[in-house]
C-alpha cells in the first residue's frame, strides 16, 4: 500500500487539521451510548469501563447499560454493597475498578456534585490526567486533551515519533503535543474524532491511509512500524488445580476470594497438585490475564471438606453470585 505523502503540519496549520477531522466525524461518527449524553456520571462509568476493556465487550454484552440502570447516578453506587456491584461488573475483568468508582461516586456525592475544574476533578478518588480531561471535554465541552492508546498511536504516526509512547518521556512529550492540537472550540467532537480515528483508519498493524481524512498532515512514511512501546515481560505459563466438589444436596463447593485483585468473587476451591494427584481430571480450562497463561485443571471431588473461606452453595443460587469470568464460564460448562 502506498501512503499519501505529507504535504501540511498538524503542528504548524493546527486549524484545518481540526476543521479535517470535524467534518470527517460529522459524516461518520460511530453512535456510542455516551456521546448521547453529557452527564458526567454517564460519562465517568464509560470511561472507566474502556480504560482497559475493548469497545465491542462493553456494548455487545450490554455492561454499559445494565450498569447504568442498576447504578443511575453517583448517589445509588455510593450506598451498593460489594456483592451487587461485583455482579454488574462480572465478566469486566480489573474488578479494582468497580471500588474505586464507587469511592468516587462516594466523594462526587458527599461534594453536591461533579467540579469541572481540572485540579479539583483529579482531587477525586481515581480520577487521573486522562480521565479529568475526558470529563471536561465529554460532559462539559470544555477545552482539554485526552491522550489513551488510540490517541498516543495517531500522534506518534503524524510526528513520526519513534520513541516509546509509553515511557515517561514519551508521555509527557505526546500529552504537550495533544494538548497544542487539541481545539479549544469544538472539544467534545475534536476528542471523539482522534479517538475514533485510532480506532478505525490509524488501527494498530497496517492503517488504512488512502482513506485518512488527515493523511495530508501524517508525516511518518511507515506508520505499520509506529508507534514504539517499551518490551513487554514475557508471558509466563502457569497451571492451577480446581475442584469441582458436590455434596449429596447437589450443593457446590466455592472459595471466596480475599486477594486485592479478585476480593469478593467466588471461584472454585484450589489445591495443589499433590493434593488433587489421585483426583479424576474432568475438564481444563485455559485463560489469559495480565502476562499469564493460565490452564486450570479441575478435578472432580465428591464431598470434599470445606476450608477457610469457602462453603456450599446450591446450584440455582450459582448464577447471582460474583464469578470470574474463566470461572463462570467453567462452572456452566459443567452444569450443562
Amino acid at each position: 500500500m502506498l501512503k499519501p505523502r505529507a504535504t501540511r503540519d498538524p503542528l504548524h496549520e493546527p486549524l484545518p487539521f481540526r476543521d479535517a477531522l470535524a467534518v470527517w466525524f460529522g459524516q461518520n461518527g460511530r453512535d456510542y451510548p455516551w456521546r448521547r449524553t453529557t452527564d458526567p456520571w454517564a460519562v465517568l462509568v464509560s470511561e472507566v469501563m474502556l480504560q482497559q476493556t475493548q469497545i465491542a465487550t462493553v456494548l455487545g454484552r450490554g455492561y454499559y447499560t445494565r450498569f447504568l440502570s442498576l447504578f443511575p447516578d453517583p448517589a445509588t453506587l455510593a450506598v451498593a454493597e460489594d456483592e451487587p456491584l461485583l455482579k454488574a461488573w462480572e465478566g469486566l475483568g480489573y474488578y479494582r475498578r468497580a471500588r474505586m468508582l464507587r469511592e468516587t461516586a462516594r466523594a462526587v456525592t458527599a461534594a453536591g456534585g461533579f467540579p469541572d475544574s481540572l485540579d479539583t476533578l483529579q482531587k477525586l478518588p481515581g480520577i487521573g490526567r486522562y480521565t479529568a480531561n475526558a470529563l471536561r471535554a465529554f460532559a462539559h465541552d470544555r477545552p482539554a486533551a485526552v491522550v489513551d492508546g488510540n490517541v498516543a498511536r495517531v500522534l506518534a504516526r503524524l510526528l513520526d515519533y519513534h520513541h516509546a509512547v509509553d515511557s515517561p518521556s514519551g508521555l509527557k512529550h505526546l500529552w504537550e503535543v495533544a494538548e497544542r492540537l487539541a481545539d479549544p472550540h469544538r472539544p467534545r467532537i475534536y476528542n471523539s474524532a482522534i479517538m475514533e480515528l485510532g480506532q478505525t483508519f490509524c488501527r494498530p498493524g497496517v492503517p488504512d491511509c488512502l482513506a485518512c481524512p488527515v493523511s495530508a498532515f501524517c508525516k511518518t512514511p511507515e506508520p505499520s512500524a509506529l508507534p514504539v512501546k517499551t518490551a513487554k515481560p514475557k508471558t509466563e505459563r502457569i497451571h492451577t488445580h480446581v475442584l469441582w466438589a458436590r455434596d449429596r444436596m447437589g450443593r457446590i463447593l466455592l472459595h471466596q476470594e480475599q486477594g486485592k485483585r479478585r476480593q469478593g468473587l467466588w471461584k472454585l476451591p484450589e489445591r495443589t497438585p499433590e493434593e488433587t494427584a489421585d483426583l479424576p481430571e474432568i475438564a481444563t480450562r485455559t485463560y489469559g490475564i495480565t502476562r499469564f497463561h493460565v490452564t486450570m485443571h479441575i478435578h472432580e471431588c465428591a464431598d470434599a471438606p470445606a476450608r477457610e473461606g469457602e462453603s456450599w452453595h446450591p446450584e440455582e443460587a450459582i448464577a447471582t453470585l460474583a464469578m470470574p469470568s474463566p470461572y463462570r464460564k467453567a462452572v456452566e460448562a459443567l452444569l450443562a
